[in-house]
């Protein structure tokens, strides 16, 4: 049978966007913290960590390639389908995106978000700078659907079950038995954790799930239930406001005084080796535990693992079918059931009152 992605005729992978070049690196970061009132100092200091690596983010080049195994994966089965690519704060911004896709004739688009799990600045305020990109590009926009989170995914937790694996592997055999595995995600206000999903904490419970099924397929394949945690990473909110923790810098510090030697780090927040990965945590967090005498093992993100690129044509041609109305199974693992396709009202709501977007059961389209 040929695959069918009716009613879709273009697919879009929506990202945060990063800085190409050192003279990118404050304007972008301006673009991030547009209207928080962020200390200028506070973007030097953070602008730092991108000069570390030449001011250039690795997000951009890893959603370039991304998008070409994505290509290479449709085509390979069958689906021609072209896809295009749009950013939050930096190019392609979705605007502009969103007008080539006008002038290329495509009439109806499926969005693949490059965030996992539920919360406004992970969904919702994507979902409001697609609405923002539709109003800026007015009549003949292309009407936009979210593809489904894809946290429970098996073409996300799969890769990152193998890699986990890989990482206990990279430690001595003298340590690896009494190592300590921690999962590590973006920490986020504790009010955005509230108000995640359609009932709220969605967040952490979405992130939890899978770390209890990774946990349990380690322990399948080494006959061994390694000690873990769910810790958080990136907290970048004023100091007065509470953010998920622990910091993985601080939980370092604890294990090290209950005399753990040894630790894995998996990035099971994020599904490619971004800033938050190649600073927070190679970098800063691998100095903590190096100064601590931790060893230290970072598993792999899921990046171009051919089961995630895979993966976005199975949620690709999951809602062609439910959009054509056809019966569908969803795949999913863990405790969670799959997600749903359209955001019901009032989902991962933003605190200071709704704003226009498009892929919810409370948007225009």
């Amino acid at each position: 049978m040929v695959p069918n992605t009716a009613p879709y005729d273009a697919l879009l992978l929506v990202s945060f966007g990063g800085p190409e070049k050192a003279e990118d690196v404050l304007p972008f970061l301006e673009n991030v913290t547009r209207g928080r009132g962020t200390p200028q100092a506070r973007l030097e200091e953070v602008g730092e960590h991108y000069y570390l690596f030449g001011g250039r983010s690795p997000i951009n080049d890893q959603n370039r390639a991304f998008i070409a195994a994505v290509e290479e994966d449709l085509r390979t089965n069958g689906l021609d389908l072209p896809v295009y690519w749009g950013n939050r704060n930096w190019d392609p911004y979705l605007g502009d995106t969103l007008r080539q896709m006008k002038a290329d004739g495509i009439k109806r688009v499926a969005c693949l978000l490059t965030s996992a799990y539920s919360s406004y600045s992970g969904c919702r305020q994507y979902r409001e700078n697609l609405a923002e990109a539709v109003a800026e590009v007015g009549d003949g926009a292309p009407r936009l659907d979210r593809l489904r989170h894809y946290f429970n995914h098996p073409g996300f937790v799969e890769p990152m079950v193998d890699a986990t694996l890989a990482a206990l592997a990279e430690l001595g055999e003298n340590v690896r038995h009494d190592a300590h595995v921690l999962f590590v995600t973006h920490s986020i206000p504790l009010s955005m954790n509230d108000t995640s999903g359609p009932d709220g904490d969605a967040y952490v419970a979405q992130h939890l799930s899978i770390v209890e099924e990774i946990g349990e397929r380690v322990r399948q394949e080494t006959g061994h239930r390694y000690s873990n945690d769910l810790v958080y990473c990136s907290r970048s909110g004023a100091p007065h406001t509470p953010w998920l923790e622990p910091d993985i810098n601080d939980r370092l510090e604890e294990l090290a005084a209950e005399g753990v030697v040894a630790v894995v780090v998996v990035p099971i927040g994020f599904v490619s080796d971004h800033m938050e990965v190649a600073y927070d945590l190679d970098t800063e967090a691998r100095a903590t535990a190096e100064k601590l005498g931790i060893e230290f093992a970072r598993a792999a993100t899921a990046g171009v693992d051919p089961r995630f690129v895979s993966m976005v044509r199975d949620l690709l041609l999951e809602r062609s079918a439910v959009e054509r109305g056809e019966d569908v199974s969803r795949a999913a693992v863990g405790s969670l059931a799959s997600s749903w396709d359209t955001c019901p009202t009032g989902c991962c709501a933003r605190l200071g009152g709704p704003r226009p977007a498009v892929c919810g059961a409370d948007a225009a389209s």
